[in-house]
């Protein structure tokens, strides 16, 4: 069987070597491209004999980010899916990274099972969302047989579409002339309906049904 095609970027050489070796026990997968940046990863690029099918790309490093990067890449090479990785769950760095092109993030503690999944995922169905793998049960069977029955208001969905870009909470209530406490309950609202635990899975969520656009 063919393997899918994995390449790494991330600027820390003792992360970047072992997640090379541990995608390399994955038997779905083999790492053909490993780069310390973003300018390094689209020489590499340039001069591959073959695309990678995914990469996975840190957000923070030096000379040319992962930001940046995944722009170019989305640009340049449409067809390879890009997946963000972060030391953190930044809510606002991360959406700029889907913005910037990329169809998942992954934190760098990620269980190897769920790494596993997560490119698995990414390489069938162009997308992940972590999120799924938290959500709250209770939630779902309070939905019952109504659980893909959205109804969202017009209010929320104005919301919905400002938490989808890098605006603060803060910001999101003083151009709704709001008050922060009823963003909240905005937000509390759109999780339950969207069946997510953070403000990344409801703007993933959201596209992944195409509520919004980014």
């Amino acid at each position: 069987m063919m393997k899918v095609m994995i390449g790494i970027a991330d600027d820390q050489r003792l992360f970047l070597k072992s997640l090379v070796t541990l995608v390399n026990t994955f038997s779905q997968f083999t790492v053909v491209l490993d780069a310390q940046n973003g300018s390094d990863l689209l020489n590499k690029l340039e001069r591959a004999e073959q695309e990678p099918n995914i990469i996975l790309l840190d957000v923070n490093m030096p000379g040319m980010d992962g930001i940046h990067a995944a722009q170019e890449i989305s640009q340049r090479y449409p067809a390879i899916k890009l997946v963000a990785l972060s030391m953190k769950d930044d809510d606002t760095t991360i959406i700029s990274m889907f913005k910037a092109g990329c169809c998942a993030y992954l934190v760098k503690d990620i269980h190897p099972d769920e790494l596993e999944k997560a490119l698995a995922e990414v390489y069938s169905k162009g997308f992940y969302n972590a999120d799924a793998m938290n959500i709250n049960f209770r939630r779902l069977l309070a939905h019952g047989n109504k659980k893909n029955e959205i109804r969202i208001t017009e209010r929320e969905m104005t919301f919905l579409k400002f938490a989808c870009t890098d605006m603060t909470y803060k910001q999101i209530a003083s151009e709704m002339n709001l008050a922060e406490r009823t963003i909240d309950g905005y937000r509390e609202a759109l999780f339950e309906k969207l069946n997510v635990q953070s403000r990344v899975g409801m703007a993933m969520e959201a596209i992944r049904r195409k509520l919004v656009e980014i």
